[in-house]
C-alpha cells in the first residue's frame, strides 16, 4: 500500500483544482494498481498562504510507492500552476497503509486542520520517516502533502477529531461527488440546467447539503472560478452524492470522482476562552454581547463579546447576506457562543448559539394614576408625574419582544466554509435554526 499526498497546485485567477489533479494520478495508478480511495482534506481556512479552499488530497494505492512517486510527479509538474507567484506545489509519498504512518504525521495532519506549520517542520518530518518528497519553487505544499498522507490515522475511519464541548466539530468523514469538465471548455461559461439542480437537490436533501440556496436561487455546487470542476455534490453518503450528480444536466462531463473529506465537519474550530484566542485559528468562545451591533460601511455588522475582563471583536461581513439580519437581532446582554476564524483581532462568525436571550429593558416609569410617562425629577431624585405628584424612584424593567430563539444560527449555504458544518447534519448542543 502507499498513500500519495499533493497540496498547493491551483490558482485563484489561473484555475486549475488539486482535486483535478488528485483524479489524474488516481486514473494513472489504476492502470498498474487498485486505488482504495481519494481524500481530500480541508485545512485551516485561516492560512494566509492558501490559494482558495485550502484543500490537500491524498490517493490511497496499491502501486508500489517508486512507481506512485513517478506518477504524481510528472502529474504535477505537468498541470500545476507554477506560473502563479502563490502557488507552491508539493508531493509526499509514503509506503505502508494509511492506518500505520507514524504518530509523528498523524500528529502534525490534526495540527495542519486547526493550526500552523512552516515547511521546514513537513521537511523535517518526512526526512525522518523516509518518505519521498518534491517541492515546486517554495515548495509549500509540502505541508498539505505530509498532511494529507497522516488524515486517514489523524482522524480515524470515522473522521473524528476530537470535538468540542459545544457539539461542534469531530464529525464523520463526508463525501463528495464531482463533475469535471471537458479540457477544450475550460474557460468558457459552464452549462449547468438549474432546474435540474434544484430537483435532485430538493430530492436528495438533507442527505446531500449545500446544492443550492433556495433563498437566494444560487447553484452552491457550481463554482464561479476558473477552473476544470463543473459541479460539486457534498453530503452524508456516497450512494447520494453520485445521484445528484448523475441526475444533473448539463454539458458533457469528462469524468467523474468520489471523494471522501472532512468538508461539513467543523474540524477547524476549538473551545476556547475569548483570553486564549490568536490570530489565524478557529474557534467557539461563549461569552456575553456588549453592545448593540454596529452597521458599517460595505455592508459588515460588528459587535463585541465579553467575558469577565475579555472583550473580542466580532463581525458578520457582507457576504454572509441574510446571516447579518440574525447578527442584527442581537441585543446587549444576550449570552452567545461564537464560532468563526480569528484574523487581525477579529473573529470571523461562521455560526453562533444563543444561550441567554436578554428580553427586558430599562424604560422611564408611567404614572400609575393618569399612565403618561413620568419626567426626570433631577440627578440622582428619580422620576415624577407633575400632574398626579406621584414619584418613582429609577427606570423600570419592561419585556422585549425577540426575533431570536435560543439555539444555534449560520450563514447560509452560498456563504459558507468547506469545512462548517452546516446545521443541518446534527450533533449540535441546543436547538438548530437551519438555512437551507
Amino acid at each position: 500500500m502507499t498513500v500519495i499526498g499533493v497540496d498547493d497546485t491551483d490558482s485563484r485567477d489561473r484555475g486549475m483544482c488539486t482535486t483535478y489533479l488528485a483524479a489524474r494520478i488516481a486514473e494513472r495508478a489504476a492502470e498498474v494498481a487498485s486505488v482504495e480511495r481519494l481524500l481530500l482534506v480541508r485545512l485551516n481556512p485561516a492560512v494566509e498562504h492558501k490559494t482558495r479552499g485550502n484543500a490537500a488530497l491524498a490517493v490511497h494505492t496499491d502501486a508500489d510507492s517508486e512507481t506512485a512517486f513517478e506518477i504524481a510527479r510528472e502529474e504535477v509538474a505537468a498541470v500545476a500552476e507554477t506560473d502563479d507567484p502563490r502557488t507552491n506545489p508539493g508531493l509526499v509519498v509514503a509506503p505502508g497503509t494509511p492506518e500505520a504512518v507514524p504518530e509523528s504525521v498523524a500528529e502534525f495532519a490534526e495540527k495542519a486542520v486547526r493550526d500552523l506549520h512552516e515547511v521546514e517542520d513537513a521537511e523535517q518530518i518526512v526526512e525522518d520517516a523516509g518518505y519521498r518528497s518534491a517541492g515546486w519553487k517554495m515548495g509549500r505544499g509540502k505541508i498539505g502533502a505530509l498532511a494529507a498522507v497522516g488524515a486517514w490515522r489523524a482522524f480515524g475511519e470515522d473522521g473524528a477529531v476530537g470535538g468540542t464541548k459545544t457539539g461542534v466539530g469531530g464529525a464523520d468523514w463526508t463525501y463528495e461527488c464531482i463533475s469535471y469538465r471537458e479540457p477544450e471548455r475550460v474557460g468558457t461559461p459552464r452549462e449547468v440546467d438549474a432546474d435540474s439542480v434544484f430537483e435532485a437537490a430538493n430530492a436528495a436533501y438533507p442527505a446531500a447539503w449545500d446544492t443550492v440556496d433556495r433563498e437566494t436561487g444560487e447553484l452552491v455546487c457550481v463554482p464561479h472560478t476558473p477552473g476544470p470542476i463543473l459541479h460539486g455534490i457534498r453530503g452524508d453518503d456516497p450512494e447520494t452524492v453520485r445521484e445528484v450528480a448523475e441526475a444533473i444536466e448539463s454539458e458533457p462531463v469528462e469524468r467523474r470522482v468520489l471523494f471522501v473529506t472532512n468538508q461539513g465537519t467543523d474540524a477547524h474550530l476549538r473551545d476556547g476562552s475569548l483570553s486564549e484566542v490568536e490570530d489565524g485559528r478557529a474557534y467557539c468562545v461563549t461569552g456575553t454581547v456588549a453592545e448593540e451591533p454596529e452597521n458599517r460601511r460595505g455592508g459588515h455588522v460588528f459587535f463585541s463579546l465579553e467575558e469577565e475582563t475579555e472583550a473580542l471583536r466580532c463581525a458578520a461581513f457582507e457576504p454572509t447576506k441574510r446571516f447579518r439580519d440574525r447578527v442584527r437581532d442581537l441585543r446587549p446582554g444576550d449570552r452567545i457562543t461564537a464560532c468563526g476564524e480569528v484574523a487581525d483581532g477579529t473573529l470571523k462568525l461562521e455560526k453562533f448559539a444563543v444561550r441567554e436571550l436578554n428580553s427586558t429593558e430599562l424604560v422611564t416609569p408611567d404614572c400609575p394614576d393618569c399612565g403618561r410617562s413620568m419626567k426626570s425629577a433631577g440627578a440622582g431624585q428619580g422620576y415624577r408625574c407633575r400632574d398626579c405628584e406621584t414619584s418613582a424612584p429609577g427606570k423600570v424593567e419592561r419585556e422585549v419582544g425577540r426575533e431570536l430563539e435560543k439555539g444555534w444560527y449560520e450563514v447560509p449555504p452560498e456563504a459558507r466554509r468547506h469545512i462548517a458544518k452546516p446545521l443541518i447534519r446534527g450533533g449540535f448542543d441546543a436547538p438548530i435554526h437551519p438555512e437551507k
